[in-house]
């Protein structure tokens, strides 16, 4: 098992989403620590889905506690997560077609702070996350990976010290894979990261501690390389790939 350090920031304590009698989440104790990046697999419907929303907010969860920075968000709304420092970023691009990259991203900064700041936060997250080149084309004209770089950006611009990130490379090329995998690791130079994925040769790329979800709980939890090596984990990773 891989070591962690450093503060607890995000905590789940036997946490339960039920659907009538469908336990999409069930019993489930999860630990995060700052500046870590977790990612969790798992086959559709194995629950990685529904946990994430209820970290996020989009559900409230049946029973069980979520903790983020030491305060109880079990009931909480999405902006109410957002507003402790929270950068969420759903599998749909939530970007302004219509304007420029750099107006969305100063959107997202002048959300949280005045026009001077946000101005210097938008010029130095494009900077950061090298999105220069496409900095006044409006986002309407980008590709489907340039689109989700712009909202990566979106959510730096808040600095955000935990970002929830949900299949962030559906759809890419591999070039555009690659590229994600670039500006994750430069985000998580500054923010703790919860990532849920389906592209193992992605997860391989970034993981470092993987949490493996198997009918609602978590079935293992260590590197990929362990995942893989283990004959019940390897199942259903195998399962998951297929």
């Amino acid at each position: 098992m891989t070591r962690q350090r450093g503060e607890v920031v995000v905590e789940t304590r036997d946490l339960c989403m039920h659907f009538g009698g469908v336990r999409a989440v069930d019993q489930v104790d999860f630990t995060l620590f700052d500046r870590e990046l977790r990612c969790l697999i798992g086959p559709n419907g194995a629950g990685k889905s529904t946990f994430f929303k209820c970290l996020t907010g989009q559900l409230t969860p049946t029973s069980g506690d979520v903790i983020i920075r030491g305060q109880e968000m079990t009931a909480a709304e999405p902006f109410e997560v957002a507003s402790l420092g929270v950068g969420i970023k759903t599998q749909v691009p939530n970007v302004f077609d219509g304007l420029t990259v750099e107006e969305n991203i100063w959107l997202s900064a002048r959300r949280w702070h005045g026009d001077s700041r946000a101005r210097s936060l938008t010029a130095a997250t494009i900077e950061r996350l090298r999105l220069g080149d496409i900095r006044r084309t409006l986002v309407g004209q980008l590709a489907h990976g340039q689109r989700q770089w712009v909202e990566l950006g979106m959510v730096v611009a808040a600095e955000p010290w935990l970002v929830l990130l949900d299949e962030p490379a559906a759809g890419m090329t591999h070039e555009e894979t690659y590229r994600t995998v670039e500006l994750i690791e430069e985000i998580n130079k500054t923010s703790a990261l919860i990532v849920v994925e389906h592209d193992m040769q992605f997860i391989r790329m970034i993981s470092r501690t993987v949490t493996l979800f198997h009918e609602g709980r978590i079935l293992m939890q260590d590197t990929m390389e362990a995942i893989s090596a283990d004959p019940r984990a390897r199942e259903v990773y195998l399962g998951h790939r297929a």
